[in-house]
């Protein structure tokens, strides 16, 4: 498959080092300062969309790109400028508002997939498109919004309990099948408790966004197109992991916004060609490597990483071989946060929330550079989160054995 315009020159292959590479997706991720500044939406719809699994990845995300704090993230989400919706692949993402429509389209799949498993259960879905009615209805006589338990006490009867069998297949009431119908197509949404992004209580209210007028294949091309400017370029694996889409669907969007096929050096993806948008060809063709030191402290699910999932590739060759890394190299998630310089991961954190300090291990040698960037999320977590969670189950005592195992590296290290 090739769609490349006979107007775009190639750059050299062996010209993509992995150097080069991540450099590239560090500047195209806005984490070379050119973000300072931008507004919340503008992050996102620059960087990609921050995921969400009641962590505080969302609130990094925008404070390392703009040095946006959580007070301002927080104001946004009251006021609909961003928002945390079910989207592509039914996960749950933080986008700017001009996305919200389209965003949610690419949610429904997964939503209506739901109703499949309470379905061999014997619910019908005319009983499902009922419960949502009568969802609807409660919550617009509440004026306020609903947490699932009172939402179910509300209810009554209309919701039922599938009793051990539900249970087994993680649907024990009609419930969320309908909630998450309701979401995706944008007649309710989900208000987090206390305005905070970085937990998973929530209630309902309802909502009425207007319906995107995208066709299918346009929602694909939009996605699709995103997604490159997003990441500078990706394999047509690495884009068909974060879509979903079928081998044919990704084939038509990558046509559609007219994406070009560029090949790399071998040490690059395995090999295999990334597909970028044809302006960013140019772009990289004439890009500058940044000569001084940019640190950043990041989140294991933050866009550079998690949209590729290359975890591996960001890592300099000689640091794959470290004892105290285990399989890192090998695993597309990572399992602490990374510390990076332009787009190379040069150490993993974790918050000490006990000690009120993050721990770090540094792989060489510390700069003061990189003294400075800890010390200034450290100060930003103490000050904005309390706690710096990755996902809505982490806490202080979860994490504390990978706390321990970078203190002790870092000490080997030091002693080197």
């Amino acid at each position: 498959m090739t769609t490349q315009p006979a107007t775009v020159q190639l750059p050299p292959a062996e010209s993509l080092t992995p150097e080069r590479l991540r450099a590239w997706s560090w500047h195209r991720q806005g984490l070379d300062g050119s973000l300072v500044g931008s507004t919340a939406e503008q992050v996102l719809a620059r960087a990609g969309w921050a995921r969400s699994v009641g962590g505080a990845n969302p609130y990094l995300t925008l404070f390392a790109r703009a040095g946006i704090r959580r007070g301002q993230v927080d104001a946004d989400v009251l006021a609909h400028r961003v928002l945390e919706l079910p989207t592509v692949r039914g996960c749950t993402y933080v986008l700017g508002r001009d996305d919200f429509a389209w965003a949610l389209r690419l949610g429904q799949e997964p939503a209506e997939a739901g109703f499949k498993v309470v379905g061999r259960l014997g619910v019908e879905r005319g009983e499902i498109a009922l419960l949502e009615e009568q969802v609807l209805h409660t919550l617009t006589e509440a004026g306020t919004p609903l947490d699932p338990r009172r939402l179910k006490d509300e209810l009554g009867d209309s919701v039922r309990n599938l009793g051990e069998e539900g249970k087994k297949k993680g649907a024990t009431t009609t419930l969320p099948t309908a909630l998450g119908i309701l979401q995706a197509d944008g007649r309710i949404r989900r208000v987090p408790a206390g305005g905070r992004l970085d937990q998973q209580r929530y209630a309902y209210e309802p909502w009425g966004l207007r319906p995107s007028e995208l066709s299918d294949e346009e929602v694909r091309a939009e996605l699709i197109g995103r997604y490159l400017g997003w990441t500078g370029g990706a394999t047509f694996k690495q884009s068909q992991w974060f879509t979903g889409f079928t081998v044919a669907q990704s084939k038509a969007a990558l046509a559609d916004v007219g994406a070009v096929e560029v090949p790399t050096a071998t040490a690059v993806a395995g090999g295999a060609p990334l597909w970028m948008l044809p302006d960013d060809v140019e772009l990289l063709a004439a890009f500058e490597e940044p000569a001084e030191e940019q640190i950043q402290l990041l989140a294991g699910s933050d866009s550079l990483v998690l949209l590729r999932r290359n975890a591996a590739e960001l890592l300099a060759e000689e640091d794959q071989d470290k004892p105290a890394l285990g399989a890192l190299a090998l695993q597309a998630d990572l399992p602490d946060h990374p510390i990076l310089d332009r787009g190379r991961i040069i150490g993993l954190w974790q918050y000490d929330r006990a000690r009120e300090r993050i721990a770090a291990w540094v792989f060489g040698t510390s700069t003061p550079a990189v003294a400075r960037r800890i010390a200034e999320v450290e100060a930003w977590i103490k000050e904005d989160l309390g706690d710096f969670r990755a996902y809505s189950l982490d806490s202080p005592a979860s994490r504390q054995k990978r706390i321990d195992a970078l203190l002790a590296s870092s000490t080997a290290t030091a002693e080197r």
